[in-house]
């Protein structure tokens, strides 16, 4: 297949799990000999290829202009109250319809480049593939990651939520990455019957806690003042609402009358990061929560599951969880949000001989300090639950599982 994939973020330009998920299917995709063609963002400063091949993938970035000062007249009301966030509707917007533009009017009408299908990942490229759809005629395929009402607990843009649906209406067929994805969709009104189901993966090999000395997990451990005998929770993820951070700070109360020489370590940036860090101080949990305002490279996030004893993401909707992947991948223990839409329910197993983890109520920070204490309970019960996501990992979620997956969904709609 000949795939042009629209995707807001791509190396290195990368800010969360969309650019991860891009990168790494997109490449197994050429290994399965498919040709792919990425349309992603360039940087601020336009200082990135226009056009490069990048691992067997050819990589188009076009370069922005500043139109924010001629939306407000022409953008609804709800956008203009995004103040400066008017700044990125409008590079989206250059984004898309330059995307498009360059596709149509010079790859397939210049150079007689020939494609399949156009992949849209999220509303953020959704407008592009729609525009594409008509223009050439190509099938659609609208990957949906999450939505903007369960991205922000429905408080989101009428217009983004719009887009959407747009897209979902357009598309010939909607990827999403779990079933509880899907069941939110049909609720939305996406139509049920585009709507088919493909996970994320992880890279075994690149997480493998083999892969990882006792001397760098020394030295990430020091870096946030562990002592030998200490044990460590990690978080890692942006610092917003529906991660649940604040509740995973207010268990450690609970927690810590049982295991007093326990810390939580909070790696990330966002929204939050000010009443996070007063949040610790009223509490007086300066001495046991550790924060490091930072977006972390691939390399050191390896290096932090390493590193720890158990990894919490109590999410409130989290529609997939690649990081509880990649915890599992490098054996911890995992505890997870697992009420509202939770891809991670789906992840991670909660009982049976095949346990690699805890569901808990994200909203109740007692029920998050039972299941890290539950997790907690013993060095051989942790590396019980950390082999049995190791394992998992291998079974279900590799990249090459979850790209074969995915090709062959994208060979369904080809042959209808």
């Amino acid at each position: 297949m000949k795939i042009a994939v629209l995707v807001y973020e791509y190396p290195p330009k990368i800010v969360g799990g969309l650019g991860t998920y891009a990168a790494e299917i997109t490449r197994k995709f050429v290994l399965m000999d498919h040709d792919v063609t990425v349309f992603t963002m360039n940087d601020d400063g336009g200082t990135l290829p226009t056009r490069e091949i990048w691992r067997g993938i050819e990589i188009h970035r076009p370069l922005h202009i500043d139109v924010s000062d001629s939306l407000p007249d022409v953008i609804a009301e709800d956008i203009r109250k995004w103040g400066r966030g008017i700044h990125l509707f409008g590079k989206l917007l250059v984004y898309n319809y330059l995307t498009a533009s360059k596709l149509i009017n010079e790859l397939i009408k210049k150079e007689g480049m020939k494609y399949d299908l156009v992949v849209a990942h999220d509303w953020l490229s959704v407008m592009g593939g729609v525009t594409v759809k008509k223009e050439s005629g190509l099938p659609l395929v609208f990957h949906v990651h999450s939505t903007e009402k369960g991205r922000t607990l429905g408080n989101g843009s009428s217009v983004v939520s719009n887009i959407e649906m747009r897209g979902a209406t357009k598309a010939d067929m909607i990827i999403t990455v779990s079933y509880a994805m899907k069941d939110e969709l049909i609720q939305l009104g996406f139509p049920r019957d585009k709507i088919h189901v493909s996970y994320n993966g992880v890279d075994p090999k690149k997480y493998d806690p083999a892969s990882v000395s006792a001397e760098q997990i020394k030295k990430i451990r020091e870096y946030y003042g562990l002592k030998d005998d200490e044990l460590m929770i990690l978080f890692l993820g942006r610092l917003v609402g529906v991660k649940g951070v604040d509740k995973l700070i207010m268990s450690m109360p609970h927690i810590l009358p049982k295991f007093p020489k326990t810390k939580l370590v909070i790696v990330g940036v966002g929204d939050l990061q000010e009443y996070l860090t007063n949040l610790v101080r009223t509490m007086r949990l300066d001495d046991y929560v550790k924060f490091r305002f930072d977006f972390i490279s691939e390399e050191e996030r390896i290096l932090h599951y390493a590193a720890c004893d158990i990894a919490a993401f109590p999410s409130l909707y989290e529609p997939f969880g690649i990081v509880a992947l990649e915890a599992m991948s490098m054996e911890r223990p995992v505890v997870v949000g697992a009420a509202g839409i939770s891809g991670m329910r789906e992840i991670v197993v909660c009982c049976s001989e095949e346990q690699c983890g805890y569901h808990v109520d994200p909203n109740n920070p007692s029920d998050i300090a039972w299941g890290i204490m539950s997790a907690l309970e013993s060095p051989e019960k942790r590396k019980w639950l950390g082999k049995n996501g190791r394992k998992r990992v291998l079974n279900e979620f590799t990249w090459s599982r979850i790209a074969e997956k995915t090709a062959n969904l994208y060979e369904q709609l080809l042959k209808r």
